[in-house]
């Protein structure tokens, strides 16, 4: 094995050493775990899925799109997002067109009725977000931005 790689493992600590509270993608996990368990309950009201939800948002901003990109601005599997649009798609929430130059590549659009749907989820999902930056002032929410979007940069792997 080489020198260097030997010597980089030896450094690596064990996440018992490093501890949970200090360990990032453990703390980001249980932040949206708990983000998406505070929007589900009211969403059931609403007779609407997280992955659902999440999709009409990312439409509401960026519509049109092809299904996907939809799948990484969301953060849904293709088979979940297919589930997820034909759902959407029965409820006349959105719609699927072919591609311009291509009738393999579908892109989603919202419907007035989709953006009316995600109009009646954003409050909730303002109000967990308001909940979450509480105490939060906006130099730190600004160096958080900063420092996700960097994290992102650094393991991305499409250019969305």
């Amino acid at each position: 094995m080489d020198q260097k790689v030997q010597q980089k493992r030896e450094r690596i600590s064990t996440l018992g050493q490093i501890g949970l509270q200090q360990f990032a993608p453990y703390l980001m996990n249980r932040i949206m775990g708990r983000y998406n368990a505070t929007l589900r309950d009211d969403l059931r009201r609403q007779h609407r899925t997280i992955p659902q939800v999440r999709t009409l948002a990312v439409l509401s901003v960026t519509d049109g799109v092809t299904v996907g990109d939809l799948s990484v601005y969301t953060v849904i599997e293709q088979s979940t997002l297919s589930r997820t649009l034909d759902a959407l798609e029965a409820h006349g929430l959105v719609r699927r067109e072919p591609g311009e130059t291509d009738s393999r590549v579908r892109k989603v659009f919202l419907t007035d009725e989709g953006r009316a749907e995600f109009n009646r989820a954003w409050p909730a999902m303002h109000d967990a977000f308001e909940q979450m930056f509480e105490d939060i002032d906006d130099a730190e929410y600004s160096a958080l931005l900063v420092t996700l979007q960097k994290m992102l940069k650094n393991i991305r792997q499409h250019d969305i």
